[in-house]
This record gives structure tokens, sequence and C-alpha cells, in this order.
């Protein structure tokens, strides 16, 4: 099978491309810079000839049409995921226009599954969340772009097109391409950058474990229309931190506040952040989150995938900031002390 994917130079993507040509298919990733795609998979050693590379925009509507052109099937996993103010335009171009374009030329063009790769964040703020849920609206900017395109793929579905969707949650692990938002911020951790928290939590991951689901999708295809949870567990701000500091020894202090009354740090912050050059790490984003994340549901379909423990994905993700320079290995504590090899699936 031919696999057509979007998003392949970035976290979520590489991870699935590896996993998918793990699975035996073959995969054409269009990028907007193809320059990017060879260190992306580097650690996953893909062979040679398993991927091929097409220039282009998700929102560049022939440059898609050309990318699916003859593919089997489609994972759209192309987003901007960032709670910097100073990226709102760009998540509206590429989460919900980038979504529109891909979807309907992928419908056009392929007969198998067309996955949606959306987030768990699409469907706050909820009591519970699971396959069955409303869409949400958020009053925060990357979750307001990830509902509208959540809307868009539930359109499709609505119409009958074997439009698949997915629901990663918050991500961690090894050989992040970009060193996105939440890799970053185990980094500031680390760096004694984030001695405040909001209480709260939110559902988190191992980004090993969403490609998995992901390569199950063109192995074994579901009926569509179909929605799937990405293995998941969730975890207060106080588990998290608490999970760091088991895996690197350090003790981490810090201070919880309750998030809303953290909300007026978080609106100075993205104000600062137009004029300030520096990322500011108080990003009104994570306090939202933290205060309208809840659980997925225990029914909620992950295809029989479990998430692997957390401390496993949390000394995964510190060991690969430390060896590819991101932390010293003061920083990463116990992690930085015992060199060891991170595995790619």
């Amino acid at each position: 099978m031919l696999v057509t994917v979007t998003g392949g130079t970035g976290f979520v993507g590489a991870h699935s491309v590896a996993a998918i040509v793990r699975a035996g298919h073959r995969v054409r990733v269009l990028a907007r810079d193809p320059a990017l795609l060879a260190p992306a998979l580097a650690p996953f050693e893909v062979p040679p000839g398993a991927v091929d590379v097409a220039a282009g925009d998700v929102t560049d509507e022939a440059a898609v049409a050309a990318a699916v052109r003859g593919a089997d099937a489609v994972l759209h996993a192309a987003s901007v995921y960032s709670f910097d103010s100073r990226r709102r335009a760009a998540m509206r171009a590429v989460n919900e226009r980038g979504t529109e374009v891909v979807l309907a030329a992928a419908r056009r063009a392929v007969d198998g599954p067309v996955v949606h790769v959306s987030t768990v964040a699409a469907l706050f703020p909820a009591r519970v969340i699971g396959t069955d849920s409303p869409v949400g609206r958020p009053r925060e900017a990357y979750m307001a772009t990830k509902a509208a395109a959540e809307r868009v793929a539930r359109r499709h579905q609505a119409d009958g097109a074997p439009v698949v969707i997915t629901y990663p949650p918050a991500l961690l692990g090894p050989h992040d391409p970009k060193l996105g938002d939440q890799t970053g911020r185990v980094r500031d951790v680390l760096r004694g950058l984030m001695p405040i928290w909001p209480l709260g939590g939110f559902p988190m991951g191992d980004v090993r474990d969403t490609a998995e689901l992901h390569a199950s999708l063109f192995t074994a295809p579901p009926v569509t229309p179909a929605r799937y949870f990405a293995p998941n567990r969730y975890l207060t701000t106080r588990e998290y931190l608490a999970a760091l500091r088991e895996v690197t020894g350090r003790p981490l202090p810090a201070v919880h506040l309750p998030a809303r009354a953290m909300f007026p740090v978080g609106w100075f912050a993205d104000l600062a952040q137009h004029v300030w050059p520096w990322h500011i790490p108080a990003e009104y984003g994570a306090l939202y989150t933290c205060a309208c994340a809840t659980r997925v549901a225990t029914h909620a379909d992950t295809r029989g995938l479990a998430p692997r423990p957390f401390a496993e994905t949390a000394a995964d993700t510190v060991r690969w900031l430390r060896d590819a320079g991101h932390l010293t290995a003061r920083q990463a504590g116990a992690v930085g002390a015992a060199p060891s090899p991170v595995a790619a699936r």
C-alpha cells in the first residue's frame, strides 16, 4: 500500500512514517521543505526507497492533489501545535484550511482510509471525552483551530467518506525533530525555568504508541467512518512532575496554584511575547489546558493498544534531550549519568 503522509517532518508524522514503513507499506511525504525529511527520519533507519517526498504546502490545492494522486490511503498529520500567541495565523492556515484542502483532495483520489490526526483538545472542555463526544468550543487559539478541523473531518464522515479520526493526547518521547511544545516544556522544567505550575492535568501519551495506532489503520483498515483515541493516561501536574523527579533524581521544587487564578499571568505573557524575542514558558494555552482538560472515557476505542508506563516515556524523552544537546548531563540528572540507546519503536 502507498500511503501519502502530510506532516511527515514533524514529531507525530516522522514517528508515524517510520511505523507505517515497518508495517510493510510505502510512504510518500508531502513536505513544505523536503530537506527536513531526511534528518527527521534518520533516527529510525528507514530503508532506502521506502519513502519519497513531494514538495508542497497543505494549503496548496495543486500540490496536495499531486501528492495524493496514485496513493491508496492518506494520513493527514500536518498541524501547527503551539501555545505561542505569535503563531495564531499559521495555526489557522495549516490546521483549518490545510485540513479542508487535504481531506477534500484525498476523498477524490483514494479508496482506502483517509486518517485525520485530530487531538483530545478538539473535544475540550467536557467532563469526560469519548468517541461520541461533540466537538468542543475551546477559548484558546490552538484548540479552537483543531476543533474547526475536527468539524471538517466529521462533515466528511457524515457524508459517508472513508475518513478515520484519531485523537492523540499530549505527547512525549524521543526524536522530536522540531522540539515541539511538550518536549520543550520538559526541557524548560529541567532547566529550572518553570517553578510555578497550575493545578489540574491532561491526558498524556507516548508518540510511539500513537504512531503504532496510525500504522495499524493501514495494516488492518477499520470499517469507516471511525474514531480512535491514541493510548493515553490522565496525569495531574503533580504526577507529571513526580515522574520527572523519579527518572532524573532531581528535587525540581515547584509551587502549584489554581489554573484559573493564573490566567492573568498567561494573558500578560501572551502580550509580552509579541515584543520579547525569546520564548516565555508561561503560556495561557497551557494554563487553559490544565483548567479544562479531562479524562478519556475508559471505553474509548484504542484498537486494543495500551499506553506504555509514563516513567519510560519520561526517561526516554529526557535521555534524547540530553543526547541531542538540549540538556546537559547535570540537568538530565540520573538519566544523564546512565547512557543508554533509545529504542525508536
